[in-house]
């Protein structure tokens, strides 16, 4: 499919940006899977999915009220999980006229809510009543009777074809009284590409509507796709030179969903058939790895440091070695500016979200403080993320807002050190046990029989022990399990017997 050009002229630092060399790259191992976006080759984003802690949000549920809390202007919502969901009164459809709960909701009320965010920390899921079903080109709405384009197609000419072409899908299809949201890969999108997809979304809507009037008082009613197809739905594009998985199954089934909904990406979808795994052939794993560091370093030799809390982040921006060639008002500029690029690209990469707080080096002109924002501002426009920043301080202080619909990478990947008492991050048992296994795969080339002893710090012996029938299902081969007190939390050793 022809893209329409871009009547708007950029200039040549945004013309090198639309230039990125995008690519996916998926790993699908005994109970996870990762999902990488690289940009120029190196490592933007990072995708999680654990069969044992399913992501619920865009799942939508059939909930009873269980309680209104006019005070704070919100309700709690048994769904059928073990923590009951919000709702803040903007999140209840009708609520823009209305500004009392109350007469919004009742307990023991039936209602349709879609998980927004995930339970993160202490906090339960929040959820909305404004109903939205996403497909490849289109986000369908039925609550709402509004049709929007979004903003990153910029021609006027296509945003007004798109906009007719869907009031008069509309009409044909008794669509009139509902909504949708055009998204910016509909940039292009034939009349019949966008109709087929109305269809499925209104057929998906009508079977959820079903499924609420026949079930049970609480429960879920719609489960989103897979990570995978996610992906594909929602990433993979023109601008992606490669979608590679080294999962056959999860290759076949992306293969036969991007046939569907836009076949002249298909032949960017690969199978990754070789003995090396995917993320270490591509640099990723290595990555990973430094994302549980606090300090990251920057080329010129200054350095930042971020530190998480469930609702904050703290990033301090430091000169380290660095001295420059010139003035110190320009070496500090200079490392403000590299410092913001990859400031950007760690609240991506990390998924931090809530109020974060940055603290560049002082700068004692205001031309430079203006420079170092809008180079953050322009970073954070490849963040798909809602993000609000404030302006920039007299003494460097930056305060934005980042939206996180799930936990940070590395509250997923880590959990309290048992040996510092939280004041440090380690990796968690689950992540170790899930390691020793890639491991043992990678040794073995996953070929069955044989005996293995692993050997692990004694604070782990009774938790792999708990799981090592699985392991051993998994593995295909009869695992010993023993201790060693000289190992710390995260060594362990893998011997072939």
């Amino acid at each position: 499919m022809k893209r329409i050009k871009n009547d708007v002229e950029k200039d040549s630092v945004e013309h090198e940006e639309n230039k990125i060399k995008k690519e996916i790259f998926a790993n699908t191992s005994f109970e996870e899977t990762r999902v990488a976006i690289l940009e120029n080759s190196k490592l933007a984003e990072l995708f999680w999915e654990r069969r044992g802690s399913t992501n619920i949000v865009g799942n939508i549920y059939k909930g009873v009220v269980d309680n209104v809390l006019p005070g704070i202007s919100s309700a709690f919502i048994n769904i059928g999980l073990s923590k009951n969901a919000y709702i803040y009164i903007t999140d209840v459809t009708g609520s823009s006229q209305e500004n009392n709960i109350e007469r919004l909701l009742k307990k023991g009320q039936k209602v349709m809510v879609q998980v927004t965010k995930d339970s993160i920390g202490t906090k339960g899921m929040k959820v909305t009543m404004d109903i939205s079903l996403p497909g490849r080109y289109l986000v369908f709405t039925p609550n709402q009777d509004f049709v929007g384009v979004s903003k990153s197609i910029e021609n006027y000419e296509e945003k007004k074809r798109l906009t007719e072409i869907i009031r008069k899908i509309a009409t044909n299809n008794k669509f009139e009284g509902r909504g949708c949201i055009v998204r910016t890969e509909a940039e292009g999108a034939t009349e019949t590409d966008l109709e087929r997809e109305i269809k499925y979304l209104m057929r998906t809507w009508e079977s959820i509507m079903k499924r609420f009037e026949s079930s049970s008082p609480t429960g879920l009613l719609h489960s989103d796709m897979g990570l995978t197809l996610q992906v594909a739905r929602d990433i993979l594009s023109e601008d992606v030179s490669i979608y590679m998985l080294d999962n056959r199954e999860e290759y076949y089934n992306v293969v036969d969903f991007v046939s569907k909904i836009s076949p002249e990406l298909k032949d960017r979808v690969k199978f990754y058939n070789h003995k090396t795994p995917i993320f270490e052939a591509f640099g990723v794993e290595k990555e990973i790895e430094e994302l549980r560091k606090i300090r990251v370093s920057l080329s010129s030799g200054g350095s930042i440091v971020i530190q998480e809390a469930e609702s904050l982040c703290a990033i301090d921006v430091n000169t380290g070695r660095f001295t420059g060639s010139k003035s110190q008002e320009e070496t500090v500029t200079q490392t403000n500016i590299e410092a913001a690029q990859e400031i950007a690209r760690q609240l991506r990469l990390r998924n931090i979200g809530g109020i974060i707080v940055i603290d560049f080096i002082d700068m004692k002109r205001a031309s430079n403080r203006y420079k170092v924002v809008h180079v953050l501002e322009k970073a954070l426009k490849r963040d798909r993320a809602k993000i609000r920043i404030l302006p920039i301080t007299r003494l460097g202080l930056v305060e934005m807002t980042r939206e996180r619909k799930r936990e940070s990478t590395v509250s997923l990947l880590t959990e309290e050190c048992p040996e510092c008492h939280g004041s440090g991050r380690v990796l968690s048992s689950e992540s170790i046990r899930i390691k020793i296994q890639r491991e043992i795969e990678h040794l073995t080339m996953g070929r069955p029989g044989g005996n293995l002893r692993v050997v692990v710090n004694p604070m782990l012996l009774d938790l792999l022990k708990k799981k090592q029938n699985l392991i051993e299902k998994n593995v295909h081969r009869s695992v010993k399990i023993t201790s060693d007190p000289q190992l710390t939390w995260e060594d362990y050793r893998i011997i072939l017997e």
